[in-house]
């Protein structure tokens, strides 16, 4: 029932996402249209010849260029394209009242072949809106609108700031399999004519590649005619097409359970049944999501600017879907070795496999993180503004190592020490430690902290930089076997050697007694008012040892208690040369 939700959930909320992106932020598309340019390029660079280079004399505010679009001419001065955010209006508003003729006098021509006729040219303007209707977030915001091609900066003393003339400008991006694509206005100068902004000729010559990786899908161009009523400005068979792409994506998730447990079942194995448990809901949660993403993406071509994004985040939840699957499966392998190869860590004689559960506890956390890392950095990567706050970071990679190393000192230090701990291993799962003057378990060894379970059932958080930098004792480092003494105080008439041989003879008649060590009672100081007197006992490990020590502790003194009554604990002593209170003294101060 539980899985159930959860796939209901996440089907829910991919549904809101593209839906809110769509009704949200709706914007006109070509993908409705009834007639749209063909799949094929424009022309074969095999059968047509190309005109010498266009580029002229070097000038650092334009491109100075010997011709201009052959198929079209000059644009005519009806159209404003002084500055790069007025030549990318006129494109886009010319393309969304279908005067494509029209726009194409924004398109800079010159690295097409010398073959391509004006209703080609025409083609090529319809073909890069389409794409940069579906893939392309246009920050008008941070587009000039100067003919220089720079952004009005102005200080506090309300002067703008100069800068260099700029002949290139970017307004977008988008990317084929691993090669980025940029997309750029150029400002240009033909002639003796004054100079003016074009959509540049690298960006036109990546339209045809482009048209036919995000182009209009098969269902865009053979829907009927019926299913092409508007919702606001989108097609009302692509939202329905979405909610049953997302109900086929939950039945296909729920199928993949059932045969995982099935297959599972026929294994008849109890590792495999549990090991299809655990992996069931991400694995049906990875192919439910991926096949949604891959239908999504070439059945139903969404437009608008935040169409990348979602695509993205679809994408992004695949990843991750994957990443948790992985981590299942990694997880289980870990708990499986440490509950059925492993033996007892909580024996204090289990030197060995203490250490490879400490070994295997160790690993885990790393591996674990490890993959979350990986997971993360590959879903960070889908998101192409996140791409360059990345790269905005590496140029400033000085302050941000400086910031960086004080904010996670402490942390960073803690994962080092872990590593550290698992080489050196001062500390093992199951060890015998004492902390602060504290007795306990070593219980787990977390990522940044070690948990130290204490005789009352607390538990003790050290992060692992104590472990590695302070002292502590560690009572089972070597060998279990341990030592403890006891100490009391008894009066200077005592017949130490009866209280020895009393000893002796508790001590071996007590099963905690390990015989490692002989028993063995001494004076260890004198006192104004007594002897100090310490009795040793060991045990094979600290706990029975601490038990030894507590019960010979009640026995010797039950049995000093019965020597004459008791007369030889320590006691104080008080002489009194002349009596103050006699009866004489009381007879003379009557008189």
């Amino acid at each position: 029932m539980i899985n159930r939700i959860r796939l209901l959930l996440l089907s829910s909320f991919c549904v809101f996402l593209i839906q809110s992106s769509v009704f949200a932020y709706q914007q006109d598309s070509t993908s409705t249209e009834d007639e749209l340019p063909s799949e094929e390029k424009i022309a074969d660079p095999t059968d047509s010849n190309y005109l010498p280079n266009s580029l002229k004399d070097y000038n650092e505010a334009y491109y100075s260029l010997t011709r201009l679009n052959n198929p079209l001419g000059f644009p005519p001065n009806k159209f404003n394209l002084q500055t790069p955010q007025a030549t990318l209006e006129h494109f886009i508003i010319s393309c969304r009242n279908k005067k494509f003729k029209d726009a194409a006098y924004a398109l800079n021509l010159n690295l097409m072949p010398n073959t391509i006729s004006e209703k080609e040219a025409i083609d090529l303007a319809q073909k890069l809106y389409f794409v940069m209707d579906q893939r392309v977030a246009i920050d008008w915001h941070g587009l000039p609108d100067r003919p220089d091609g720079q952004v009005d900066i102005r200080t506090t003393t309300n002067q703008a700031v100069a800068g260099e003339p700029r002949r290139s400008v970017v307004f977008g991006e988008t990317n084929i399999e691993d090669r980025d694509i940029i997309f750029r206005l150029q400002r240009v100068k033909y002639q003796e004519y004054g100079a003016f902004w074009l959509i540049s000729a690298n960006t036109v010559e990546n339209t045809d590649e482009l048209y036919q990786v995000y182009g209009p899908t098969f269902l865009d161009r053979h829907m009927p005619t019926w299913s092409q009523a508007q919702i606001g400005t989108v097609p009302l068979w692509k939202p329905v097409l979405t909610i049953l792409l997302l109900i086929v994506s939950y039945l296909l998730g729920k199928v993949v359970i059932l045969l995982i447990r099935k297959i599972a079942k026929s294994f008849n194995k109890p590792i495999i049944l549990a090991l299809s448990k655990r992996l069931g809901v991400p694995a049906a949660l990875a192919t439910g999501v991926l096949f949604f993403y891959i239908t999504l993406n070439n059945l139903i071509s969404y437009s608008g600017a935040f169409s990348s994004t979602i695509y993205a985040l679809l994408l992004a939840v695949v990843i991750a879907s994957i990443t948790w699957f992985f981590m299942r499966i990694l997880d289980f392998a870990m708990r499986y070795v440490a509950e059925n190869k492993i033996g007892d860590v909580t024996s204090e004689n289990s030197h060995e496999s203490r250490q490879l559960f400490t070994y295997l506890s160790v690993a885990r956390r790393i591996l674990t993180f490890t993959v979350v890392i990986v997971g993360t950095a590959i879903i960070l990567s889908q998101f192409r503004s996140l791409e360059k706050l990345g790269i905005s970071m590496l140029a400033s990679a000085g302050l941000a190592t400086i910031i960086l190393g004080i904010a996670a000192q402490s942390t960073l230090g803690n994962i080092i020490a872990g590593i550290q701990i698992a080489l050196t291993k001062p500390a093992r799962i199951g060890d015998t430690v004492i902390i602060n003057d504290r007795w306990g378990y070593v219980e787990d060894i977390r990522f940044t902290y070690m948990i130290v379970r204490t005789w009352d059932l607390r538990r003790l958080i050290v992060p692992l930089k104590t472990v590695i930098s302070d002292t502590f004792e560690n009572l089972s480092i070597t060998s279990p076997h341990s030592i403890n003494e006891i100490e009391f105080f008894v009066d200077y008439r005592v017949d130490v050697d009866k209280l020895r041989t009393k000893f002796k003879e508790l001590v071996e008649n007590s099963e905690e007694w390990d015989e490692e060590h002989p028993p063995m009672l001494q004076v260890t100081e004198m006192t104004e008012k007594s002897l100090k007197l310490r009795a040793i006992c060991s045990a094979s490990t600290a706990t029975i040892a601490w038990e030894l020590h507590c019960k010979l502790r009640e026995e010797m003194v039950a049995y000093i208690k019965e020597l004459e009554e008791g007369i030889y604990f320590s006691r104080s002593r008080v002489e009194l040369k002349e009596p103050h209170f006699n009866a004489e003294n009381l007879k003379k101060s009557d008189k």
